[in-house]
C-alpha cells in the first residue's frame, strides 16, 4: 500500500531526526515514537481512519505540534478559532519541561487504566487526559499574567470537556485523570506528582472564603470515584480517599479515608495507591 509506504517512511525519519537533535526529553521522545507507529499501523488495520490520523498524528513532526492541533481543534468555536488556540499551545508546548510532564501523564495513563493499551488512546480520545493537557497551557498563560485567556482556555475546557480546574491550581506530572466528568478543581489547589484521580472528584472550598482555601493533594494518593475533598486540607502522601467520600479534615500519609463525613478505616500498604489503582481496602 502506498499508505504503509508513506507512514512508515515518515515515522523512521522522525525517530532519526529527533534522535539527531535531542539531548533531552527521552520520554518525550519514546512516547511519541510509540504513538505515531500505533496511528500508522490502525491506519492499516482500519483505512477509514486513515484521514483522521493523518490529521491529528501523522502530519506532525513532534508530540507538541500534534497535541496543539488536537487540543486547538477539540476547544476552538465560533468566536474562538483555532488558529488563535494553536499558536498559544505551540508557544506553550515548545518547553521541553511541560512536554515531559505531558510524556509522564501518558505514560502514567497506560500504566494505570486497565482499559488502556495503547499510547495513542490516551492522546486521541481520553478527555481527562486532553484536559489536563488543557489546563497546562492555561497554568503557564496564568503565571504569565495573561489571567483573561487562561480563564478562556479553562471556560473551553468545562463546555466541551465537562471538567472544570482553575488554571491557578498547582498540578504536577504522571497525573491521571480517569473518566474526568465533572471533575472540579480550585485555585488553589494542589495536587503532586503521581497522583490519580477519578471522576466527579471536587477539590474545593467550604464557602465564601478568600486566600489558600483548596485542598493539597500530596504524592501518590488515589483519589475515588465522587470524593469530596473541601477546604485547606492536606491528604498525605500515599493516602487514599474513598469512593464517594467527603473529607472535611486532613488525612496522614498512608491512611484511607470513607465516608460522610470521612474516617480513617485502615491503612494503605504500598508507597502509591495511585499506581496500583486498587478501590477496596481492608477495615482497621
Amino acid at each position: 500500500m502506498v499508505y504503509r509506504e508513506n507512514g512508515l517512511a515518515y515515522c523512521n525519519a522522525l525517530t532519526q531526526n529527533d534522535l539527531m537533535n535531542t539531548d533531552n526529553g527521552k520520554l518525550a521522545l519514546q512516547v511519541w515514537q510509540s504513538i505515531v507507529k500505533e496511528a500508522a499501523d490502525s491506519a492499516l488495520t482500519e483505512p477509514v481512519l486513515a484521514e483522521y490520523l493523518m490529521a491529528t498524528i501523522l502530519d506532525h513532526p513532534n508530540l507538541a505540534s500534534a497535541l496543539s492541533f488536537q487540543l486547538a481543534n477539540k476547544l476552538a468555536s465560533a468566536t474562538v478559532p483555532m488558529a488563535m488556540l494553536r499558536n498559544i499551545m505551540n508557544n506553550i508546548f515548545a518547553d521541553p519541561e511541560i512536554i515531559d510532564c505531558v510524556a509522564k501523564d501518558i505514560r502514567a495513563t497506560v500504566d494505570r487504566d486497565s482499559a488502556c493499551e495503547l499510547y495513542s488512546s490516551p492522546f486521541l480520545y481520553f478527555k481527562g487526559f486532553l484536559a489536563l493537557q488543557a489546563y497546562r497551557v492555561a497554568h503557564q498563560l496564568w503565571l504569565q499574567g495573561n489571567h483573561s485567556l487562561a480563564l478562556l482556555i479553562q471556560h473551553r475546557v468545562s463546555v466541551k470537556l465537562a471538567v472544570d480546574i482553575h488554571p491557578a491550581a498547582q498540578i504536577g506530572c504522571g497525573v491521571m485523570i480517569d473518566h474526568a466528568t465533572g471533575l472540579v478543581i480550585g485555585e488553589t489547589a494542589v495536587v503532586e506528582d503521581c497522583v490519580s484521580i477519578m471522576q466527579s472528584v471536587t477539590l474545593g472550598g467550604t464557602g465564601k472564603v478568600s486566600g489558600d482555601r483548596h485542598p493539597k493533594i500530596r504524592k501518590g494518593v488515589l483519589l475515588g470515584p465522587g470524593a469530596k475533598i473541601l477546604g485547606n486540607i492536606e491528604i498525605g502522601e500515599g493516602a487514599m480517599v474513598a469512593a464517594s467520600s467527603v473529607v472535611l479534615k486532613s488525612v496522614a500519609a498512608h491512611t484511607v479515608v470513607a465516608g460522610v463525613p470521612s474516617k480513617v478505616v485502615g491503612q494503605v500498604d504500598i508507597d502509591e495507591p495511585s499506581t496500583a489503582m486498587n478501590h477496596y481496602f481492608k477495615g482497621s
